[in-house]
């Protein structure tokens, strides 16, 4: 019976069979993805308009703005098209660049709070060091290599689960192919293959967690031996936010890639798949930028030569 059709789409479930509950998800979600849009293309133009801010660490969170708008764009407007369309389907095609975008993109995700996370440890632990370490060019070096090697690893992974046609069933119990109940629908062969090679992969998740973890340890060593009550207090506000960001990240992703496959989409699952797909690029720009004071007088600075430059 598994092998009796070849899958041409897949049924993406809906949030509600009630039209007006519809409507409003795909709201809901619309706004989510204007908040995302606004606040990541707006951190994007004033990191690259002005010229104080051309230093390792806003280029790194420019890299990450421009990640955060693509990992929410994998998701999202599709979702809300679908709501507002009354329609629940996704191509083949669609589903396989929804999974290979996803895995690149969460990735880059997780590499980039990494980088992120060794950048500030310089900064703060090795001032004297720091442009000595953190060169352009190292800057460059680092943002190329992560891109490549995510898109790499996504090609890998996403080749992996679709080297046979899904034949066994098209319900996708998730509102995108999410990768765990995509891996429910293959082969055994695949499944297992595809198991091994994430689980070789998480080695590679917890090094990273690992350094992360490492990173900030270090840091708020250094912190906490500063004698100014105000600098511990700003350091552990802009560092405090970041771990909680990633902890959700990590947790949420980590206990849908590894928990039960529901057969049906529950609030749990939904809250789950929402934290981690949804919440980080929504919340990087206020963690990383808008509680930034350079940032904040760039902004103001930008603004007031638009107005200027209209008058």
């Amino acid at each position: 019976m598994d092998n009796l059709t070849k899958v041409t789409e897949f049924l993406l479930m809906e949030f509600s069979g009630i039209w007006e509950l519809q409507v409003l998800h795909a709201g809901l979600f619309l706004l989510i993805y204007l908040a995302a849009l606004v606040g990541n293309l707006l951190i994007i133009a004033v990191i690259t308009l002005d010229q104080h801010l051309h230093t390792p660490m806003y280029f790194f969170l420019k890299n990450l703005s421009v990640l955060d708008l693509c990992y929410i764009s994998v998701t999202v407007p599709k979702s809300v098209h679908n709501s507002m369309t009354r329609r629940s389907s996704i191509s083949y095609l669609g589903c396989v660049a929804q999974v290979y975008f996803f895995f690149a993109f969460a990735s880059a995700e997780l590499a980039f709070l990494t980088v992120m996370s060794y950048d500030r440890y310089v900064a703060i632990c090795h001032p004297l060091q720091y442009r000595a370490v953190m060169t352009s060019g190292r800057c460059y070096q680092m943002a190329v290599t992560t891109w490549l090697s995510c898109f790499s690893y996504a090609a890998v992974h996403t080749g992996n689960m679709f080297r046979e046609h899904v034949c066994r069933s098209n319900v996708i119990h998730q509102f995108f192919c999410d990768i765990p109940h995509v891996l429910a629908l293959v082969s055994c062969e695949v499944f297992f293959v595809e198991f091994l090679t994430l689980a070789l992969s998480s080695c590679l998740v917890l090094g990273c967690f690992i350094l992360m973890m490492i990173s900030y340890f270090q840091i708020f060593s250094t912190v906490l031996r500063i004698p100014s009550g105000q600098s511990r207090a700003k350091a552990f506000s802009t560092c405090s936010p970041q771990l909680i960001v990633i902890m959700l990240f990590l947790t949420t992703g980590l206990f849908a890639a590894l928990g039960p496959i529901a057969k049906t989409l529950s609030i749990q699952d939904l809250v789950i798949a929402l934290t981690y797909t949804v919440l980080p690029p929504v919340l990087n720009p206020i963690i990383y930028s808008l509680r930034n004071k350079e940032i904040k007088t760039a902004m103001w600075r930008l603004f007031v030569k638009i107005y200027f430059l209209q008058k």
